[in-house]
């Protein structure tokens, strides 16, 4: 049966324009994919409706099923400039592969991107607005000529998505439909099976849900599918979608983060090692130099981002020849009088050349750390509430003249060779 046009296009919020969504999850509530899409291009929204694909783990499916409705529906691509290689050629594969005819890039306006993120790195400390300048203002337009778009999101992928329905009105009074939203994770691979399609190169590395790779990560077995975007921060959507339930994460903010690195509070995407990891599947995780030694070959083995951690007594030589395997190292100091760790840190940057992130943890306070900067250390995770204010203010003293000399930074000072000075 035609349904007949919504004409959303209109602005002012009407309640009766609610009721006809709710109607239409009741009546399409338990057609099948395909129906729904073809429902909401041909009868919702006919020559009013667009498409939009991350061109991700998933995206296959979702687009093989705009084919066989219209080869030329418009398909916006959000090109952020901070997608994996793979994705950009996924794109291409896709396109020439199912035929689409209509794939638009987007880009984000490189007036914002020069003005707001000049260093490419917003997303270390506010992904929120990372995400705003390089999805959210691109698509906003875009979609505003369109009565309505298609997302490929889905129940299982998130709690927050778990009450996902086909239909949904947005604040703007737009219909975005989610063809997809039943399908479960057997479902997805089930269909790309049955229809041959293309997997994303990442894919069988572990990327179930693939965005901006520096947001990226691989997920393990029994983790949600996007465990691994924004990982570590208090974020779960990008911006662009708002749940039925209204469920979205309130932006990261540097109060909450504990973290210091490159001049700011970031978030941290390692943890801790506890009792039952699987080092064969185990990621961002810093585990304790004891540990990686007595399950070697199994950490060499995961392909998945490691961390270190070495406490006082353990002796760094002995993974000199695996330090490049680690994307952090940290370096425990458990008290304030206890400075060994300022050798093992010299040894990992000086002696075996470590180039990754080194970081202290522990007892980390304010006079320690201009000392331990000297010594290679780049991150500190700070709980102490003075030092952490010190840090953001910028207000830690610094030590200019030193007894012993470190690296090739410090050289003698007049004619007395004990006192050194750093250049």
């Amino acid at each position: 049966m035609a349904m007949p046009s919504l004409q959303l296009s209109e602005k002012k919020p009407d309640k009766l324009r609610a009721l006809g969504v709710l109607a239409l999850n009741g009546m399409f509530d338990e057609m099948d994919a395909i129906g729904v899409l073809r429902q909401a291009v041909e009868d919702i929204l006919p020559g009013d409706i667009a498409i939009v694909s991350s061109f991700g783990a998933d995206s296959s499916v979702l687009l093989h099923l705009v084919a066989q409705v219209d080869k030329a529906l418009p398909v916006y691509f959000l090109e952020t400039g901070k997608h994996f290689a793979q994705t950009l050629d996924y794109v291409e594969t896709l396109r020439e592969r199912l035929g689409l005819s209509n794939v638009i890039t987007l880009r984000p306006n490189p007036k914002d991107v020069a003005r707001f993120d000049p260093n490419g790195n917003l997303w270390e400390t506010d992904p929120d607005s990372c995400c705003h300048i390089r999805k959210t203002e691109p698509l906003d337009p875009a979609v505003a000529q369109f009565g309505g778009w298609v997302t490929g999101r889905k129940r299982y992928q998130t709690v927050e998505r778990g009450v996902l329905p086909h239909f949904e009105l947005t604040s703007d009074d737009r219909i975005k439909v989610n063809p997809l939203a039943y399908f479960s994770d057997a479902d997805v691979n089930a269909y790309k099976l049955k229809h041959n399609l293309p997997e994303h190169p990442l894919f069988d590395m572990g990327f179930k849900s693939i965005g901006c790779a520096p947001c990226t990560s691989a997920v393990a077995e029994g983790e949600d599918p996007r465990s691994g975007r924004w990982r570590g921060l208090n974020k779960k959507e990008c911006g662009i979608h708002f749940d039925f339930n209204g469920a979205i994460a309130k932006p990261m903010t540097a109060a909450n983060t504990n973290l210091f690195k490159d001049g700011a509070f970031v978030a941290d995407p390692f943890r801790a090692w506890t009792e039952g990891d699987d080092p064969a599947t185990v990621r961002y995780t810093h585990v304790p130099l004891a540990v990686f030694l007595a399950n070697r070959a199994a950490f060499l083995a995961n392909p998945h981002p490691q961390g270190l951690l070495v406490s006082p007594g353990d002796n760094v030589e002995l993974i000199e020849g695996d330090v490049s395997r680690f994307s952090s190292i940290a370096i425990n100091f458990p008290a304030f009088t206890d400075g060994r760790g300022y050798s093992s840190a010299r040894l990992l940057v000086e002696r075996f050349g470590f180039t990754g992130e080194v970081r202290a943890v522990g007892d980390v306070l304010a006079d320690q750390i201009p000392l331990m900067r000297r010594c290679g250390i780049t991150a500190f995770v700070v709980v102490n509430e003075p030092t952490k204010q010190a840090l953001k203010d910028g207000a830690l003293a610094e030590v200019g003249l030193f007894y012993q000399p470190v690296g090739i930074t410090e050289v003698p000072v007049g004619t007395r060779p004990y006192l050194r000075r750093a250049v």
